[in-house]
């Protein structure tokens, strides 16, 4: 029987839980690197065994962490020879991440603007998110802020930029959403090796078509309405983008308000809202199985960030948008002020697609029959930053 493994970061370190095809009973590995900050861990599609967890620190930086054996144990890639595996301190000469300084542009490209015309330098924080490559387990592409993208294709040790997304004529104009200037959602299309998408907060969404050497804004249709060019090219929060792999060129996005959805590939993007209680939220995925059946959970307001009403509801569409479903059973319906993060829901690929996300409360639930009923599957975590999951042979 087919099992499943949840990877679960937090604000003080990284879980695994683990079940079989049934997903009734789960053990619970962790917390691996104890009182640190998870940000996001995930598995590559090439290897089940092979897990990559961003770990950051405000004492000893940014790490990239790696398991070859399902997160039994973890290695620091790049670490000086002969240092044993462990999970305490990142040692402070490996996992180096340096931003190209022209940007690939061949000019200085040190600062960014923002809207009232002061200068701002790159200033390297964090790694967000991990998208190991879809073939080839050494190879993991990382988002991080100030918003760049940088891969890896030795496992992790040596990371380089792929310059060619700051060095697009809007780069030195993103502006920083409420959690940063982001790179959170890195898509690579299983259809076609040399096509990405990621997003960033609070810039908008890019496509590049040559394996990242350059790339485009796919903005058209967004509109934010407190930017000074509420339909600008560049300047928009979005929050999460989605793919499913049958249908590589339908998109779905959460943006800072409003769910969207694109029909080419992002070129063009059309409000899906319809009767959500609120367009705000952080999440949005899509069922396994199901292209048209979109998953998000709405959040009141970006100034009041839990359920509306205290009710912790997902809504399901099965029409691809517009008619949206409340998904309540094994939820909190009352005095539930949790917020679920945007790197905080997944899906698994079994007959029955199971649905799982994790909020800053500290719960992780889960769902073995695409949303119809809920339940906890490990509760009093740190607050939850990222689950991902891996349908397990």
């Amino acid at each position: 029987m087919s099992g499943v493994r949840v990877l679960v970061g937090t604000k003080k370190g990284a879980f695994v839980l683990t079940s079989d095809g049934k997903r009734e009973k789960w053990d619970v590995s962790g917390p691996h690197f104890a009182g640190w900050e998870i940000y996001h861990v995930k598995g590559s599609p090439a290897n089940p065994n092979r897990l990559y967890a961003s770990q950051t620190s405000g004492w000893f930086g940014q790490i990239i962490q790696r398991s070859d054996d399902g997160g039994k144990t973890w290695i620091q890639p790049g670490a000086p020879p002969g240092e044993p595996k462990q999970e305490g301190p990142p040692k402070p000469a490996s996992n180096k991440f340096v931003y190209d300084t022209s940007a690939g542009t061949g000019k200085p490209l040190t600062t960014h603007q923002f809207y009232d015309g002061t200068q701002h330098p790159w200033e390297f924080k964090r790694v967000w998110h991990l998208e190991p490559s879809l073939g080839d387990p050494d190879t993991v592409y990382a988002g991080v802020e100030d918003a760049a993208l940088f891969r890896s294709s030795d496992g992790g040790q040596n990371w380089q930029e792929l310059a060619g997304l700051r060095g697009h004529g809007t780069g030195p104009k993103w502006q920083p959403g409420a959690g940063g200037m982001c790179l959170h959602t890195i898509v690579l299309d299983p259809s076609n090796p040399n096509r990405i998408f990621v997003a960033i907060s609070a810039a908008g969404a890019f496509r590049s078509d040559d394996a990242g050497k350059t790339w485009r804004p796919i903005n058209r249709g967004l509109k934010s309405q407190y930017i000074p060019e509420p339909t600008a090219e560049v300047g928009h929060c979005v929050h999460r983008i989605a793919m499913h792999k049958s249908r590589p060129g339908v998109l779905f996005m959460q943006k800072h308000w409003d769910v969207m959805r694109s029909d080419n590939a992002g070129d063009l993007w059309t409000e899906v809202s319809g009767n959500l209680p609120t367009d705000f939220g952080f999440v949005i995925d899509i069922h396994a199985h199901e292209p048209d059946t979109v998953y998000v959970v709405p959040i009141k307001s970006d100034g009041e960030h839990f359920p509306p009403d205290g009710k912790l509801r997902v809504y399901r569409s099965r029409s691809g948008g517009n008619e949206w479903e409340a998904l309540t059973k094994g939820l909190p319906q009352r005095d539930c002020y949790v917020n679920v993060l945007r790197d905080a829901m997944a899906v698994d690929s079994l007959d029955k697609c199971g649905v799982y996300f994790g909020t800053t409360g500290g719960q992780v639930y889960a769902s073995a029959d695409a949303g119809d009923n809920w339940t906890p599957i490990v509760r009093d975590l740190p607050a939850v930053l990222s689950v991902e999951v891996q349908t397990l042979p």
